[in-house]
């Protein structure tokens, strides 16, 4: 029986697939990266999950799982020897994130992997309002600078976030003001991400993938509201506001920023423009927000 979710499709593949070497897949105990992981498995592509928990890694036909964490230099080395194209999913958000990302980068080259896809995200820029956005452009700049083929996916915010920006109070919070947002799913994204690490010929190439459509968060609660039937409602909060509202967590300060500038990114416009790359890719239109809500609930 197959594995994949509904929703996913094997990645088609052309003749001479043995050509593409070996592909390594980072964060595949993940959600993005376990998807991306079976739909290789399914395309019978031989693939190897590098993980740090090998107990917890999908078992899937014709893949091999190596142990080694994100930073793990010596155990990279191993883990990534004899793979050609390495799908480097960004590890989970952290103080040090950069430093991890560039060690295994480092150790990637070191272990003769010729091209790396990034999954990374939209308006990556030094100066971006998400926090976050910074250490990916960071992270691209790196991978840039070692010489190998590299692909950059980057990605919007996860459209399955959205019904959680949703309190119990039915509100939504946050500094977006106005702002539209081109919300991509993950299970797109996933799709793309197979089909990019499998054909070669996207190589040199940077991608935003986003959802068929920007909204404003009031427009997202409306949604919410149909789909739920029940009221949902967004309010605006300053700045000031959402750090203080935020900051009651006792979160550190690196990751309260990340979550207030992701709605800071929303309010600037830096997330606004939908794309056609998922079409492009895949060859089926990206998930709208309406779309996924109306999938039945988890019970």
């Amino acid at each position: 029986m197959s594995t994949l979710d509904p929703e996913l499709s094997p990645v088609e593949v052309e003749p001479g697939t043995a050509s593409l070497g070996l592909i390594g897949v980072t964060g595949a105990t993940g959600q993005l990266g376990s998807r991306v992981a079976r739909q290789l498995a399914e395309s019978g592509i031989a693939q190897r999950l590098v993980v740090r928990d090998p107990a917890r890694a999908p078992e899937l036909s014709g893949a091999e799982v190596a142990q080694a964490a994100y930073g793990d230099s010596a155990a990279l080395l191993n883990a990534l020897d004899g793979v050609h194209t390495l799908l480097l999913v960004s590890a989970s958000e952290s103080a040090d994130r950069v430093s991890l990302h560039k060690a295994t980068i480092d150790a990637a080259v070191a272990a003769g992997v010729r091209r790396i896809v990034y999954t990374s995200f939209v308006a990556a820029a030094p100066s971006a309002t998400f926090t976050f956005a910074r250490d990916h452009w960071h992270t691209e700049q790196h991978i840039i600078g070692t010489g190998v083929d590299y692909t950059f996916l980057r990605d919007n915010l996860y459209l399955d976030f959205i019904p959680g920006f949703a309190g119990e109070d039915g509100v939504i919070r946050g500094p977006a003001g106005d702002g539209r947002v081109a919300a991509v799913l993950r299970e797109d994204v996933a799709e793309a991400a197979a089909r990019v690490v499998a054909d070669p010929s996207h190589s040199g190439k940077t991608y935003d993938l986003t959802g068929p459509a920007a909204f404003t968060l009031a427009e997202a609660a409306a949604m919410l509201s149909d789909a739920w039937g029940k009221p949902i409602r967004y309010e605006a909060e300053t700045l000031d506001e959402a750090y203080r509202s935020r900051e009651s967590f006792g979160a550190p300060a690196w990751e309260v920023a990340g979550w207030v500038t992701s709605y800071a990114a929303i309010a600037s416009g830096e997330l606004s423009t939908p794309t056609t790359a998922i079409e492009e890719i895949t060859g089926r239109p990206p998930t709208a927000l309406s779309t996924y809500l109306a999938r039945p609930r988890p019970s």
